[in-house]
């Protein structure tokens, strides 16, 4: 008697992330089996383990890719490459990976997800909303004042609602196989602009200061923030926002059609949360 073979499932790494977690949501909500690839999970996956790697992905047919901490990190684009590579070996037929706007480290292992032989699907993405309200931003601005290396630069913040909602599609829907979305907000602020914004939203004084690359990473340091991840956050500032991704583009639209969600939408409806209140 031939043994039945278990469902297939879709696997989203990071699955307790900004993106992760919405798109695990949205999946669960339709009905689709999916696996959660994190060093929590109750099948652990982590990157630096190479040993957790061939156990999540058996059985799976889809898989999200979202390298933690960032595709620029050293060593990223040796790791997407392999887990890309044992991915296809064991049977997955469709990839979508999270990417960055303006990264040439990123963009090489697109091109790797791109020549694996499967269904592809790439989201290039720059700074999310999620960052002032998610971790990374949010104790400063409860503290009242967000400080960072970078002026008057803009950036078209992008909502990772909207990235959930365009991976959702391509890992579960038709005609999107092949097709590299660059997602983004549908307008350009500053850092200090967005800052005023949630300032206004919440009622408190919120400012934002802009310092020296040098300043801000002496700030991390002492605060101990290990060394590795002052790198790359001195990195990102100073290098994604130089201007090279002061643009919008219709990924959204094109993905989903309908336009992207407005910062002001994001704002307006997290400090409903009181998410923003003193720290």
């Amino acid at each position: 008697m031939a043994t039945q073979r278990k469902q297939q499932q879709i696997l989203v790494l990071g699955g307790t992330g900004k993106t992760g977690r919405r798109i695990v949501a949205r999946l669960q909500g339709q009905g689709v089996p999916v696996r959660v690839g994190s060093r929590s999970a109750q099948q652990p996956f982590d990157w630096t383990d190479q040993a957790t790697w061939a156990p999540i992905l058996r059985d799976v047919d889809a898989v999200y890719i979202s390298y933690y901490p960032d595709l620029a990190e050293p060593g990223a684009l040796e790791t997407v490459s392999a887990f890309t590579d044992l991915a296809v070996a064991a049977g997955a037929s469709r990839l979508v990976l999270l990417s960055g706007r303006g990264q040439d480290s990123a963009q090489l292992a697109e091109k790797h997800v791109q020549s694996a032989g499967v269904e592809w699907t790439v989201l290039r993405s720059g700074w999310f909303n999620q960052n002032f309200s998610e971790d990374y931003l949010l104790h400063s601005v409860r503290g009242g004042e967000v400080v960072l290396p970078v002026g008057a630069v803009p950036e078209p913040f992008v909502d990772a609602d909207d990235i959930a909602e365009v991976a959702v599609a391509a890992l579960t829907g038709g005609g999107h196989a092949g097709q590299l979305y660059e997602l983004t907000g549908p307008r350009l602020l500053t850092f200090g602009e967005a800052v005023a914004e949630i300032s206004t939203v919440t009622g408190r004084t919120i400012t934002f200061v802009p310092v020296s690359p040098e300043e801000y990473a002496g700030s991390l340091a002492a605060a101990g923030v290990p060394a590795t991840a002052v790198e790359l956050l001195t990195h990102l500032f100073t290098t994604l926002l130089d201007g090279r991704n002061a643009r919008m583009t219709d990924g959204v639209v094109r993905a989903l059609g309908r336009p992207p969600r407005d910062f002001t939408d994001f704002a307006r409806s997290t400090a409903a949360t009181g998410v923003w209140g003193r720290a």
